[in-house]
């Protein structure tokens, strides 16, 4: 009789084993936990399943998570799904002239129900915490992180308490919290303060804490590189560019990168790019020094999303780094700015943090990391109006590459005149 494929929690720091359905999102130990995946079936057999629920699949409503789900979480029951994933993988020659790279795509995961990357790992993560029996659930968050969670509690009925830095919080992504219904706390720091007090909180008070320490967000966050293989009909990339703040998606790729190898779904691994901030650079700085010090710094940058100072992935990250042979680079807030104008002038959008992915790609490839030849694809985590206010402070200046509004008088040869200088 063939049996299902089951998983195992393992703490990378005390070597634990912890019960797949453990409401802990950490060891008691403190110590991060790892999902070790323990497939039943070939990576040839799985891989033609997965290609065949590409589009309509009862199962999972089209769920472009869930399509891989004998990969993610262990047991029966209907996943909570919006659905998400399903983002397109876009080719804009305008980008890639910019970035100095004609083979280049963009994965756009601002397509997403709630506007970003978040929803792939909170699917799986609130699937999780319901199957757990959880009666709360808590994140700390930039932004992203308390829209998706908040509307994956209200679906699953879950009281969700977010835990945001007053004031250093985009309006867009803030309203999303606010309307699907979570009680938003808007704490004294910046996010690395928020996400101690969430920790502290959801043991004492028995929460399940979903931000990406959450060992089943990084179940979810894999399927952004798997989707993007099967789009590429498993034909991997030189290089994945990812945007990073928190590291759970670098941790993500890695894992999801070896897991493909692995089973046979992919022939080589592609190099992973994380991408930092220049005020927000504490894995850079580590990446400097072989990964031999950790960095914490007070982040500052334009891009709300990767503002992090002490990325609570760091560990799992490095890995990642090292076992694709992967760089860590920075980007200005400068070099972000330019980058979005570029990727929202060619009619895709995406918020700033979005936008350190195109930038990074575009340094690398003047420092030579990249070659001209060589097939980039740049993870775009979040959607245009996540931050809009960046977009109007951006525009509202002169200089290369804004489009500020005019002002007219109600007149027709206002309107010609203005038509004359777009020709």
């Amino acid at each position: 009789m063939k049996h299902g494929p089951t998983v195992s929690l393992h703490c990378q720091a005390c070597g634990r084993e912890l019960p797949p359905l453990s409401p802990l999102s950490q060891c008691p130990c403190g110590g991060l936990l790892d999902v070790v995946q323990h497939p039943t079936e070939s990576g040839r057999t799985l891989r033609a399943r997965f290609d065949r629920r590409l589009g309509a699949d009862p199962a999972t409503n089209g769920s472009g998570v869930w399509r891989f789900r004998e990969l993610l979480l262990p047991g029966r029951g209907r996943p909570v799904t919006h659905p998400e994933g399903n983002t397109a993988l876009y080719r804009r020659e305008t980008v890639s002239r910019f970035v100095g790279v004609p083979d280049l795509s963009l994965k756009h995961e601002g397509e997403n129900p709630t506007g970003s990357f978040k929803d792939r790992g909170m699917t799986v993560a609130a699937t999780q915490a319901v199957r757990a029996g959880a009666t709360a659930v808590a994140c700390a968050s930039t932004g992203n992180t308390s829209a998706s969670m908040a509307a994956y509690a209200a679906q699953a009925g879950l009281p969700a308490l977010v835990f945001v830095p007053a004031g250093k919080v985009a309006a867009g992504k803030l309203a999303q919290a606010l309307a699907y219904g979570a009680r938003t706390l808007m704490v004294e720091g910046d996010f690395d303060v928020c996400l101690r007090l969430a920790r502290e909180a959801s043991e004492a008070l028995g929460m399940a804490l979903l931000n990406s320490i959450n060992p089943w967000r990084l179940e979810g966050q894999k399927t952004i590189v798997w989707e993007m293989l099967q789009q590429r009909k498993w034909d991997p990339p030189d290089w994945i560019v990812v945007p990073a703040g928190n590291l759970g998606n670098t941790s993500a790729f890695g894992k999801a990168l070896r897991e493909a190898h692995e089973l046979g779904l992919i022939r080589r691994v592609p190099r992973i790019a994380s991408i930092q901030a220049r005020g927000a650079n504490p894995f850079f700085r580590s990446y400097r020094t072989g990964f031999e010090r950790r960095f914490r710094v007070r982040a500052e940058a334009v891009a709300t999303a990767i503002r992090i100072g002490d990325p609570a992935s760091h560990d799992r990250a490095v890995r990642a780094i090292r076992e694709t042979r992967g760089v860590v680079a920075v980007v200005s807030d400068r070099d972000i700015l330019e980058a979005k104008a570029v990727v929202d002038a060619a009619g895709i959008g995406c918020e700033p943090a979005s936008a350190a992915a195109v930038a990074g790609a575009r340094r690398l490839r003047r420092e030579g990391v990249i070659r001209k030849g060589d097939c980039v694809v740049a993870i775009l985590t979040g959607h245009l109006l996540k931050d809009p206010e960046a977009v109007m402070s951006f525009h509202g200046r002169r200089g290369p590459r804004r489009n500020p509004s005019i002002e007219i008088s109600p007149r027709l040869s206002d309107v010609e005149r203005i038509l004359k200088r777009q020709r």
